[in-house]
């Protein structure tokens, strides 16, 4: 892979930055943004995220765990991913994922790898998604699962084989972005290279980690 294919930091002024919301999950704020194109100024609305991380969960079966989900914002239920917010201080993206894993999907894993990392929506937030695979799946007994709320309360989960992942991706019949991600990578890692071929699960992370 050539190395000039590649994101990199990189910081334009900021001549005044002013929190307009502040919720339970995000913020928004405003930055008056300066060009060092020209000196020009303008106003950037960022929303200010957490982060996240998902999880491709892949049995010996090459089946996926997927969630069914309400998502009131887009009113739909979804076909998602165990997922979840980087929302506990200090906690590892890892350790995140294999938390999510665990309340959403009621499922441990053995075997983790970075799959993809992902920035959502780099045009209005900040919030950076790191992606995992996961196999050597066990599953929590009943009564050691973990008892979600609000929307959590009625997530389903179900396994799916992953080329019929594919397809519905590819079809339009599911829409999540953090699934059609980590279904297609997840494809194309199996189909060049093999999972092994895949980051370690502590692989650094550029959009999380200090400059």
């Amino acid at each position: 892979m050539s190395d000039a294919i590649a994101d990199r930091r990189e910081q334009w002024p900021v001549d005044t930055s002013k929190t307009m919301f502040e919720g339970k999950v995000v913020a928004l704020r405003q930055d008056i943004v300066r060009s060092p194109v020209d000196g020009a100024t303008f106003a950037r609305d960022v929303v200010v995220h957490p982060g996240a991380v998902a999880i491709v969960a892949l049995d010996k079966q090459d089946q996926v765990l997927v969630v069914s989900q309400y998502r009131h914002p887009v009113g739909h239920r979804l076909t998602e991913l165990p997922a979840g917010l980087r929302d506990v201080e200090g906690e590892p993206p890892l350790l995140a994922a294999q938390r999510e894993l665990y309340e959403e999907g009621h499922i441990r894993a053995a075997d983790w790898r970075v799959l993809v990392d992902v920035f959502s929506s780099p045009g209005m937030t900040d919030e950076a998604v790191r992606v995992y695979l996961a196999r050597g799946i066990t599953h929590v007994p009943d009564d050691e699962r973990h008892q979600g709320e609000h929307e959590e309360a009625d997530m389903p989960t179900s396994w799916v084989p992953l080329a019929e992942l594919v397809r519905a991706v590819l079809s339009g019949k599911v829409q999540n972005a953090l699934l059609s991600v980590g279904v297609l990578a997840a494809w194309s890692a199996h189909h060049d290279g093999g999972y092994d071929a895949l980051r370690g699960p502590d692989a650094a992370w550029s959009a999380v980690e200090p400059s």
